[in-house]
């Protein structure tokens, strides 16, 4: 795919590198660092926020983390930490009663697994899918409030904005949800999501599968410091997502906001000069 050419300074807040082969065979790719650098310059993105995919179950996402942050060395990706948990994220009865009983097992993540990663300056935040890896317990989450370091939070239907607002946003720690939480492709979703921005001043979303014009326009409008730009790489290839973007019928200073102010003032790492 022929590289795009325009004038912005872009970074990317969703990119997962899969760094062994349990990843790879949990996705069924093999996207190579190389290949998601090379291409995420075809689109012209010059620096992105990169973590781990799936772990297969029952399995830590320790070594994950560890090899994730030692790939992003010499390499225009900031990596965060992904994290897992015990509890159902579930709305549901079925899923309260499941909560009562949920004990935390060798491969979940424990507090004093957030204590290290936040005191280790390879990682700069954090992401949780609890659709596929559960939520973390209350310590971990109080935890995560001390630290204070963003948490990309993969939402949707799974995981929809009411489930968001009741596990995650008393606590005080910026949540960025995925795909401004409609994933896949629910309008309504996102469209409560953005009502949400309206009530809780540390929530943020990424653009990430957001493929409704009017959907991703009220967003920048309406919350401008808010929206930032994810492409969901490797999934999608980046220049889809920042075509989205570049598209949108908003002022050229709002574009900048999504694809570079927005995302580095909640990632000091992502900012031009940033030591990484």
């Amino acid at each position: 795919m022929l590289g795009l050419e325009h004038d912005f300074r872009i970074v990317d807040t969703r990119a997962t590198l899969d760094p062994d082969e349990s990843s790879v065979a949990t996705h069924g790719r093999d996207i190579s660092p190389e290949r998601l650098e090379r291409e995420m310059l075809q689109a012209g993105i010059v620096r992105a926020v990169a973590s781990p995919g799936q772990r297969a179950a029952g399995r830590s996402y320790l070594r994950a983390n560890n090899a994730v942050a030692r790939l992003s060395i010499d390499r225009p990706f900031v990596a965060f930490a992904r994290l897992n948990g015990p509890r159902d994220p579930g709305t549901g009865p079925v899923s309260a009663v499941r909560n009562l009983r949920a004990e935390r097992d060798d491969h979940h993540t424990r507090p004093d697994d957030v204590e290290q990663y936040s005191y280790d300056d390879r990682f700069h935040g954090f992401t949780l899918a609890p659709h596929v890896d559960g939520l973390p317990n209350e310590d971990v989450l109080t935890r995560l409030e001390d630290a204070d370091l963003p948490l990309f939070v993969h939402a949707g239907r799974e995981f929809p904005p009411e489930a968001v607002e009741t596990e995650l946003l008393d606590y005080d720690l910026p949540v960025v949800l995925g795909s401004f939480g409609g994933y896949p492709l629910d309008a309504d979703l996102m469209n409560e999501t953005l009502d949400l921005l309206d009530e809780y001043d540390r929530l943020h979303v990424d653009t990430s599968a957001v493929r409704y014009r009017e959907v991703l326009e009220r967003g920048v409008l309406e919350h401008p410091d808010r929206v930032l730009f994810g492409s969901g790489a490797p999934d999608v290839h980046p220049n889809v997502g920042v075509m989205e973007v570049l598209t949108l019928d908003v002022s050229e200073d709002l574009m900048r906001r999504v694809l570079a102010k927005n995302p580095a003032r909640l990632v000091p790492a992502l900012a031009e000069g940033a030591d990484v």
